[in-house]
């Protein structure tokens, strides 16, 4: 379901009609965070923060609060839309919040109250939110269209979408599966909603709490760049799958090691260090290639999506795997700890860098198993970011799934972080915004 215009927004097009056209503003991100424990008075602190060079309302309001405000969720949106003038409102509530507050210094607030808004002025965009329940989806063996008319946007010109979907969504996959087939040209990032005791849902869009899923649809002169760090180290060589049955590995081979899976592990045990020896008794997971004939060079790194291992059986060294295999597919074991993963974050980050200096914004969706279970201390993922972004404001959730693509697929992750980065796109039409 499609939002229409806004009358702040027809408004503006009936004076440009006139000849009274509307000034162009500078693209520019405001954001607030507030850990209040009482809503009325985190809202307060929220719109004491943007009060200042508000002006002109905001093209979109991106709300990220914590389940602590799960009871009192649905007077959230009514009252930061009566405090603070934005156009459009969409978010969610999660397991913690990830926000830029007064200081300009992006945090990550986990197991308590949080609530973080960011006000984006976007001139030459097309922004285009809209709700969907989960339970009614097209096929997936039809028409495309089916999914995008279900949706209520069209494709066309479509190069990014924010993606929130509720925990009690069925058919969570097919879903992601569905918009990928409607938008195969957008970016999609986000993440699953924090689940909660209350009676309604976990997402927010305009001034509703819904379930279903929600998101903004982006074209024209701005665009999202996503960058997943799944938070692994590869280990021992890439194997082709000799044979598999569904989601269950049962052979494999590389140059130098053939068998099974268990076999190969094992042969692969005997080059680690100790320390990473006692990895694999808790954090092993396996790297599925995306693109099996090309594995791409040292600036074209594999895109492995990691997978849960979730059952070996000691009989037949078989292992059971989160993903269905097929004969041909490349895969590699993992590794995942707190070193591992902020060094892949850096490097991916760093890479970001070197495409587009400095973003507007970023967007951060990161696994409720990161944060300072995975470091040891707080803000290990934001800081990450600001050690190749030294002043782009943060925001984002915790999350119960991230969401995001790895070697142009959308998928749903977990133990991951999920970045979006909002960037110019040059070769992108104007618009109003409506």
């Amino acid at each position: 379901m499609a939002w229409p215009l806004r009358p702040l927004q027809q408004l503006q097009q009936r004076l440009g009609a006139l000849g009274f056209p509307e000034s162009s503003p500078q693209a520019h991100c405001r954001t607030a965070l507030s850990s209040a424990p009482a809503l009325e008075s985190a809202v307060g602190d929220l719109a004491q923060q943007l009060q200042a060079g508000a002006g002109r309302p905001a093209d979109l309001a991106l709300v990220f609060c914590s389940t602590a405000y799960a009871t009192d969720l649905q007077r959230l949106l009514p009252l930061l839309r009566q405090a603070i003038p934005s156009q459009r409102w969409i978010g969610c509530a999660g397991g913690g919040v990830v926000g830029t507050g007064a200081d300009g210094q992006p945090h990550e607030l986990e197991q308590q109250p949080g609530i973080s808004v960011s006000l984006l002025w976007l001139p030459g965009a097309q922004l285009q939110l809209f709700q969907v329940q989960g339970d009614d989806l097209p096929d997936l063996d039809g028409p495309s269209q089916a999914w995008a008319d279900w949706v209520g946007g069209n494709p066309e010109g479509v190069h990014s979408m924010l993606l929130f979907i509720d925990p009690g969504c069925p058919a969570i996959n097919d879903l992601i599966s569905g918009l990928d087939y409607a938008y195969p040209d957008a970016a999609k990032v986000g993440g699953i909603a924090g689940q909660h005791n209350a009676s309604h849902g976990s997402l927010l869009v305009d001034n509703q709490v819904v379930g279903g899923a929600v998101g903004c649809l982006i074209s024209g002169s701005w665009r999202i760049d996503p960058v997943v760090a799944q938070g692994c180290k590869p280990i021992g060589p890439v194997f082709e799958v000799e044979q598999a049955e569904r989601n269950v590995v049962q052979r494999l081979s590389s140059a130098d090691q053939q068998g099974t899976p268990v076999a190969c592990l094992q042969g692969i045990l005997e080059g680690l260090e100790p320390r990473e020896r006692e990895l694999v008794r808790h954090s092993l997971f396996l790297g599925v290639a995306k693109n099996s004939f090309q594995l791409g060079g040292d600036d074209d790194p594999p895109a492995f999506l990691v997978r849960n291992l979730i059952g070996v059986d000691p009989r037949t060294g078989s292992v059971a795997v989160g993903e269905r295999l097929r004969v041909g597919q490349r895969v590699q074991f993992q590794l995942r700890d707190a070193d591992a993963s902020r060094q892949e974050q850096r490097q991916l980050l760093s890479q970001q860098r070197r495409r587009q200096a400095q973003p507007l914004a970023a967007l951060l969706f990161a696994c409720l198993g990161r944060g300072e279970g995975l470091y040891g201390k707080p803000d290990g993922d934001v800081q990450a970011c600001r050690e190749q972004f030294a002043a782009v404001p943060v925001a984002g959730a915790f999350c119960n799934g991230e969401i995001g693509p790895v070697a142009g697929v959308t998928h749903l992750h977990g133990y991951t972080a999920s970045w979006g980065f909002l960037v110019p796109n040059p070769g992108g039409t104007g618009g109003d915004n409506s």
